[in-house]
């Protein structure tokens, strides 16, 4: 019986895999092959920012050597995606031509940035950023043009404004919810990072949507629902993302927005798994990389056979980012509803934020503006439900303040 698996795809996710397998005090398979369309071994995305703005170095992000793979016997093969599975005779088939069999598959290819369908998104000029080819498109684009806008006010938006206005662009954020990460932030919080922002010197457009992009071959401008006209030379797309799920939709495999998996994250082919972005568990996808790391130990756990009842269960996530060296930090509900109070301290003299939910005595959400040190506690207290009765009175001070009230 074969006894290779085969990982297609080899990003933060899959790296972790690969670690935890390799922890194992005894090989649970003969020989491992990672196959991956990246120019490059797995690398830390989060510093794709940094890359983009000029503080890293692309070799910086490399998150381990090539004499790691060596010396734990793992076979890469870089720069050939694999185009296809053939389950009949459990191989994949790379662009290539290139076939690996497998005895257990791992598909971890990853998502894209979402096309919006706007007329004119096919022009040059017209770039996503999402992984280590956008970026360096990016820093080369902008060492050519001086205008950009970007479509997309969540961080990863954020971060890709932040980089080229640091690489000397006038840039403009158009985003379409009425304040920027929407998904993080209430709108007092998203209201403090805009103006902080526009300080910086970014443009910042909420509430606002393109309705097209205009130009015969290159770019020229966006016009706005509004019949706004901003002309510039780049647009930069980063209004969400769809996971890499094609692999497994040609396959058979069940497949809604991304591949669908169990807890133990199988698909629907008992010998194939599929881990991070371009995977779902019940209706659920997911875009950070936290979870794709809990998913990547739990799957570790599945193949070795240590621990066949290792299940992967979505949690409560915290979100710690810095914007333009802007702390930020979230977790749980950011925005109240009708059984939810609100405990809110603001300092407008250092422009720090604070925004707690409560609700039966329990912390279920927290917006942090300026000052985080105190997130992970709360983040702590909205997992574990804790009763708060004691210290309520003193929660929006933090965790020292909570500690001696307690």
């Amino acid at each position: 019986m074969n006894n290779t698996l085969v990982i297609c795809g080899h990003g933060m996710v899959a790296q972790r895999l690969l670690e935890r397998l390799c922890a194992q005090p005894k090989p649970a398979f003969s020989r491992i092959v990672v196959l991956s369309g990246e120019p490059a071994p797995a690398y830390n995305r989060i510093q794709l920012s940094s890359l983009l703005a000029g503080d890293a170095k692309e070799d910086s992000l490399t998150l381990k050597p090539d004499d790691w793979f060596q010396r734990h016997g793992i076979e890469r093969r870089h720069g050939d995606p694999v185009a296809r599975i053939d389950r009949e005779n459990r191989e994949v088939i790379t662009a290539s031509g290139h076939r690996e069999a497998y005895g257990k598959l791992v598909i971890a290819t990853g998502s894209r940035s979402a096309r919006l369908g706007l007329p004119g998104e096919d022009l040059n000029g017209v770039v996503g950023f999402r992984d280590l080819r956008d970026t360096r498109t990016l820093i080369e684009l902008s060492q050519k043009y001086r205008r950009a806008v970007v479509i997309g006010g969540g961080f990863l938006g954020l971060e890709a404004a932040e980089g080229l206005r640091c690489r000397g662009m006038s840039v403009t954020v158009l985003h379409r919810s009425s304040h920027l990460l929407n998904r993080q932030l209430d709108r007092v919080g998203g209201s403090l990072l805009e103006q902080a922002l526009q300080e910086r010197g970014l443009n910042v457009r909420t509430g606002t949507s393109p309705l097209s992009l205009l130009g015969k071959q290159q770019l020229r401008a966006v016009q706005l629902a509004d019949e706004t006209l901003i002309s510039t030379d780049l647009v930069v797309v980063a209004a969400g993302i769809t996971p890499n799920a094609e692999l497994g939709r040609d396959a058979g495999l069940d497949c809604d927005r991304g591949i669908q998996v169990n807890g133990q994250m199988q698909t629907s082919d008992p010998d194939i798994y599929a881990l991070g972005e371009c995977c779902q568990l019940g209706k659920e996808t997911f875009g950070l990389v936290e979870p794709g790391y809990e998913q990547a130990d739990v799957l570790a756990r599945v193949l070795s056979e240590k621990d066949s009842n290792a299940c992967f269960e979505p949690s409560v996530l915290a979100t710690r980012l810095k914007i333009s060296g802007i702390p930020i930090f979230s977790s749980g509900q950011t925005e109240a509803d009708d059984r939810t109070e609100s405990v809110v301290w603001q300092d407008y003299e250092t422009n720090r934020y604070c925004r707690l939910m409560i609700r039966d005595q329990r912390l279920t959400g927290a917006v942090l503006f300026g000052e985080t040190s105190d997130g992970p506690w709360y983040h702590e207290r909205i997992r574990h439900a804790d009763d708060i009765t004691q210290y309520r009175a003193n929660l929006a001070f933090g965790k020292d303040y909570c500690n001696a009230a307690a």
